[in-house]
């Protein structure tokens, strides 16, 4: 898949440096709201990248001036009188989609550029690495509208910043910002809005210029708050180091450091 290939609506697929490709969310009028043609195009989207041996780190990011404000309320309300099990057969669908991102092995970056609310932020919550402007509000106001927290929300946000800060944010709907964002743990650096995008690129340019078979492993070993205990930590490492001293890059790394240059990792 291309960036201009024109399969895909209200989402782009770019490759705006070596290694990375970044997924936008294009549907600026209805604030990147997560509309069924966004949907659909994200899951071919993302089955492209994971079959993509040269790509090394995916960008997430929203067109205009917002991430994304989540599931379209239209369609959320459009079924009022319909079964439980019916509505459950809406909702898992929507989720697993959105929650493939979660699925590649190469490291995934939320550039939060706007506001990111609800099901939005939960998909932020999904890529490893989250990075926003200054500026950019952040929330899981369901409540607010009447609804429990749903794409997995409930999982996600207290993996990232803890169980009390989750239920307060949770049992508020507040929203938080910038620095109070960057303390709370829900990102991991707040960027200046102006050439965001380039910025959040370059963090990503960052995490391709790494080795990929240890890339995966870290992303592998980190996943989902990582190990259950310290032993278990220590059986995965003695495990995924010999692997990869094993290979070619580990080779590289070294000579890179011994000639004072940039390493060139090729992925062996």
């Amino acid at each position: 898949m291309t960036a201009d290939d024109t399969t895909l609506t209200h989402l782009r697929l770019e490759r705006p440096a070596e290694g990375v490709a970044v997924l936008t969310l294009d549907n600026p009028e209805q604030r990147n709201a997560m509309s069924d043609e966004m949907t659909s195009s994200w899951v071919r989207a993302v089955d492209a990248l994971a079959g993509d041996s040269t790509v090394r780190a995916v960008v997430v990011t929203g067109e205009g001036s917002a991430f994304s404000s989540g599931g379209q309320l239209d369609w959320l309300a459009s079924e009022p009188d319909a079964s439980v099990d019916r509505l459950r057969g809406r909702m898992m669908p929507f989720y697993r989609a959105w929650l493939s991102i979660r699925r590649l092995e190469v490291p995934t970056i939320a550039a939060i550029n706007g506001p990111a609310i609800g099901a939005g932020l939960c998909l932020a919550l999904a890529c490893d690495l989250r990075v926003a402007a200054r500026g950019a509000k952040m929330g899981v106001p369901f409540l607010k509208l009447g609804l429990h927290p749903g794409m997995a929300g409930t999982f996600l946000l207290p993996d990232a910043v803890g169980p009390a800060v989750a239920r307060d944010l949770f049992l508020t709907g507040r929203l938080v910002e910038g620095d109070e964002a960057l303390r709370l743990g829900l990102v991991s650096r707040v960027l200046e809005s102006d050439g965001f995008r380039e910025q959040a690129v370059a963090v990503a340019a960052e995490v391709a210029a790494t080795a990929p078979v240890a890339a995966k492993l870290t992303k592998a070993a980190l996943r989902d708050g990582g190990h259950g205990s310290f032993d278990h930590a220590l059986q995965w490492e003695a495990l995924a180091q010999p692997v990869t001293l094993a290979t070619a890059d580990l080779q590289e790394g070294i000579r890179a450091v011994q000639e004072r240059r940039s390493p060139r990792f090729e992925g062996r």
